[in-house]
């Protein structure tokens, strides 16, 4: 049984319990002043109208339980990968010199606005002029300016732990978080000492969220820690959230520690935020189903996973001791990126084009009880065109297929959109749908 469905069972259990109890009290009230008393002919009727009891048990009104009353409800909305290569930053290009990103997520800003809380991934590094110049794959360095439309779109918690969070070595690593707390954007994944702690307790609109993020190790031998096949300095190797798949149970003390940490410090409710899997494969490998079981049977309430840069399934897990349900969806895919059809010769099917919009919503009422009470997938498709000074990138939601014709895009553009529309449906429909209605929520791909 999930959370919410417990929880309001709890509710019809109490207030049966409380009206049975009413209803008891009031009978032998009068039944004892008939003996004692010898009133005769009394009309129950009468008794009951002169009460806050009803005679009917159908119409039994008790006072209101303000124990089970909602108290607050925050919404999280959640996007993919943020990735500038070498295209994307040629065409951000301005005549000053510097770059403009301001197209990314224009169509999208009122969607991460409208939710109490916006995360992305944030799959670069802020290294500077320090670091050489800017630059794409394999070692992105994106300029600073990357933060202000970030900022703008309504974005403002980003995944700072990912296998290119070191690719402009120790001195972009701390530049990167420098500049992140420079501009008043929380973040996890990474820090600056070891003396932070490594997951995030927020409050997002009354309810304390637990939030912590992990990337993926290369295999290596030792204390060393390999990240994106280069080895990290010890400086700063103990600041950046990672796991060991040869390694497992390494991680899961550290994230068994987090949570009971998170729940010390006030977390009402867990998110575990994983970069994981393998590149370009719309299906969850048994790495992936193995972390998120574990991670389900800890008490987990939400798994959301990045680094395929396709769209991957979602689903319900169950702990193996049937106290706990977790919604997992294993990844979220791109947000902006250059991996378009024509050129990924490793992924030729465009769904590294495709990501989402996930959005999940935790209620709280007033006993303290925090549920889990709703999911929900809105389809997103990057668009590349041109203008500026090349190509410029612009990210669209897709609440439904035939969405991409409110965008004044040209048929071609519509025609991909909806195809990108399709592809994600199939992958995440039947997972969606099956939390969905476990939840109790709206459904969004009705069939």
């Amino acid at each position: 049984m999930n959370k919410k469905s417990k929880i309001q069972k709890l509710k019809r259990r109490r207030r049966f319990v409380v009206m049975a109890l009413s209803l008891t009290l009031a009978v032998c009230i009068a039944l004892v002043g008939v003996m004692i008393y010898g009133i005769k002919n009394i009309d129950l009727n009468q008794f009951f109208a002169n009460s806050s009891i009803s005679s009917n048990s159908s119409e039994i009104k008790p006072t209101e339980d303000l124990s089970q009353k909602l108290v607050a409800t925050a919404t999280v909305v959640n996007t993919g990968d943020i990735m500038l290569h070498n295209p994307v930053l040629d065409g951000a290009k301005t005549q000053s010199g510097g770059y403009d990103f301001s197209a990314f997520f224009t169509p999208v800003q009122s969607y991460f606005k409208n939710a109490d809380l916006a995360v992305a991934n944030f799959e670069v590094t802020l290294g500077g002029t320090e670091a050489g110049a800017y630059r794409g794959y394999p070692a992105f360095n994106a300029p600073d300016s990357l933060l202000d439309t970030i900022k703008n779109s309504g974005i403002n918690f980003l995944l700072t732990s990912n296998n290119h969070c070191y690719d402009t070595g120790v001195s972009g690593f701390k530049r990167t978080i420098t500049k992140l707390k420079e501009n008043n954007i929380d973040f996890n994944g990474t820090r600056a000492t070891e003396t932070d702690p490594i997951y995030t307790v927020k409050d997002v609109n009354g309810i304390k969220l637990g939030m912590i993020n992990f990337t993926y190790e290369n295999t290596s031998e030792g204390d060393n820690k390999s990240i994106n096949g280069v080895f990290v300095s010890n400086e700063v190797k103990n600041l950046i959230n990672s796991f060991d798949y040869n390694k497992l149970e390494q991680f899961y003390a550290v994230a068994q520690s987090a949570i009971n940490d998170m729940r010390q410090n006030g977390a009402e409710a867990i998110v575990f935020y994983m970069h994981w899997g393998e590149e370009y494969q719309t299906t969850q490998n048994t790495w992936q189903k193995t972390i998120a079981q574990k991670l389900c049977n800890m008490g987990v309430d939400v798994i959301v996973g990045g680094h395929p840069h396709v769209v991957q399934p979602i689903e319900m897990l169950y702990s193996e001791d049937s106290q706990n349900t977790t919604v997992c969806i294993y990844s979220l895919g791109n947000a902006i990126s250059n991996q378009r059809q024509e050129v990924m010769t490793s992924c030729p099917s465009g769904h590294t084009e495709d990501g989402m919009l996930f959005y999940y919503t935790f209620q709280k009422y007033g006993d303290g009880t925090v549920v889990l009470s709703g999911i929900d997938i809105i389809p997103t498709w990057v668009n590349k065109y041109r203008g500026g000074s090349g190509f410029q990138y612009t990210m669209y939601p897709l609440e439904d297929i035939n969405m991409a014709t409110s965008y004044g895009l040209d048929s071609t553009a519509v025609q991909k959109a909806k195809n990108s529309f399709e592809r994600t449906k199939k992958i995440v429909a039947l997972g969606l749908t099956e939390c969905q209605n476990a939840l109790g929520c709206s459904v969004r791909f009705v069939q």
